[in-house]
C-alpha cells in the first residue's frame, strides 16, 4: 500500500488540500508540484510518514474558546500528548472530552524525555507537544526535542495559536512595525539591571515577561535604565480579569506601589521617543569614558561595554576600538 507523508495544509482555499495528511512539499498556493510520481516512490524531499511526526500545538491562555479548530483535531488524533504539566492539560482535554495519553515534558525530564519521544516517533508515533499555555517553546521547553526530530528527519508541524506577547502587542497602542521579545528577564537584580543595560540602546518596542512578585522592581530598575518611556503592563490577557495599565514607566511604578499587579503579566517598553540608535555620536563624553562607565555601572566585561559604546555611537566595534586606542595615546601624551 502507498504510504501518503504526513504535513501541514498552509492555504483556506479550496483546491488544496485541508487536512494534515497533504504533502508536505507543496509549495507556494497555485504553485504546488503537479508532478505524479511512481506509485511505490516518494519524491526525495518527502519525508517517510510511517516515522510519526511531532506537531507543536499553541493552547488558550487563559480562555478555553480560543483553541482554534485545527488544534482541537489535532489532540484528537494523535497517539500521544506531552505536556509541561499533566494535570494543568488534563484540564483542557477534560473540558473538550478528549482522552489521549499524556507524557509529562519539562525543563527537568527533557534531556532523557526528548530521546524517548523521538524512539517513539520513529516507530510510527503521532505525537504534540503543548505546554501550559501559548506556543511550546516560547519561554518554554522543548528546543532540545526540536532539534532532535529536524536531526533524525522526522517531520515537525507547527499548529498556530494563541500567544500573550502578540496579544498584548496588538492592544497596548505601542509601535509594533518592529519589537524585540527577550522572554524573562533574570532573577537577580544585578544580573537584570545588566540585562536591562544592554538594551537600553534599543530602539525597538522591548516586550518581556514577568512574574507578578518582581514586575514592580522590574518597572523601577527599566525607569531607571531606559529612562522614563511609554510603557504598557498587560495583566492575565484574554482571562476574566484582563488589564491592561498603559502610561510613563513612573506611572506604572506609581500604579503597582498603589494596587500590585498579579497573575501573568508582559510587559512591553517602547523606543525612547525622538531617539534611535547611533543619535549618541555627538556626545562629549569619550568612547573610552563609556565603556569604564558601562564597565561599572551595568557590570559588563570590556568587550561587551566596547560593543554597547560602539552602538551608541554608530559605529563598528573595531572603529569604537580605534577611537579608545586614539584616546589613550592622546592622554599619554598630554
Amino acid at each position: 500500500m502507498r504510504t501518503r507523508p504526513i504535513a501541514d495544509a498552509h492555504s483556506e482555499r479550496g483546491s488544496l488540500p485541508t487536512g494534515d495528511d497533504a504533502a508536505i512539499g507543496q509549495t507556494a498556493i497555485g504553485t504546488e508540484d503537479t508532478t505524479d510520481p511512481q506509485e511505490d516512490e516518494l519524491p526525495a524531499h518527502v519525508p517517510d510518514a510511517s516515522r510519526g511526526c511531532l506537531y507543536l500545538v499553541g493552547t488558550p491562555i487563559g480562555n478555553l474558546e480560543d483553541l482554534t479548530l485545527r488544534a482541537l483535531r489535532i489532540l484528537k488524533e494523535v497517539d500521544q500528548i506531552a505536556c509541561e504539566d499533566t494535570r494543568h492539560t488534563q484540564k483542557l482535554l477534560t473540558h473538550y472530552d478528549i482522552h489521549k495519553s499524556l507524557v509529562s515534558y519539562h525543563e527537568h525530564n527533557e534531556i532523557t524525555r526528548a530521546p524517548e519521544l523521538v524512539v517513539a516517533m520513529e516507530a510510527g508515533a503521532k505525537i504534540a507537544l503543548v505546554s501550559d499555555a501559548g506556543m511550546p517553546l516560547v519561554s518554554d521547553p522543548g528546543h532540545r526535542l526540536v532539534t532532535l526530530c529536524v536531526r533524525h528527519k522526522i517531520p515537525v508541524i507547527p499548529i498556530p495559536g494563541p500567544s500573550a506577547l502578540l496579544a498584548a502587542l496588538s492592544a497596548s497602542g505601542l509601535p509594533n512595525e518592529e519589537f524585540l521579545f527577550v522572554g524573562f528577564l533574570p532573577n537577580r537584580s544585578g544580573e537584570r539591571r545588566r540585562a536591562l543595560e544592554r538594551l537600553r540602546i534599543e530602539d525597538r518596542t522591548i516586550i518581556f515577561y514577568e512574574a507578578p512578585h518582581r514586575v514592580a522592581e522590574t518597572v523601577a530598575d527599566a525607569q531607571e535604565i531606559l529612562g522614563d518611556r511609554t510603557a504598557c503592563l498587560a495583566r492575565e490577557v484574554t482571562k476574566l480579569h484582563e488589564e491592561f495599565r498603559r502610561g510613563k514607566l513612573s506611572e506604572l511604578a506609581a500604579s503597582l506601589a498603589e494596587r500590585p499587579a498579579r497573575g501573568e503579566i508582559t510587559l512591553l517598553i517602547a523606543p525612547e521617543e525622538g531617539v534611535a540608535a547611533g543619535s549618541q555620536a555627538g556626545t562629549s563624553q569619550s568612547i573610552a569614558a563609556r565603556v569604564e562607565e558601562l564597565m561599572h555601572q551595568a557590570k559588563l566585561d570590556r568587550k561587551e561595554a566596547l560593543k554597547v559604546a560602539a552602538k551608541e555611537r554608530g559605529l563598528t566595534r573595531r572603529a569604537a576600538y580605534d577611537a579608545v586606542l586614539d584616546e589613550r595615546q592622546s592622554a599619554e601624551e598630554v
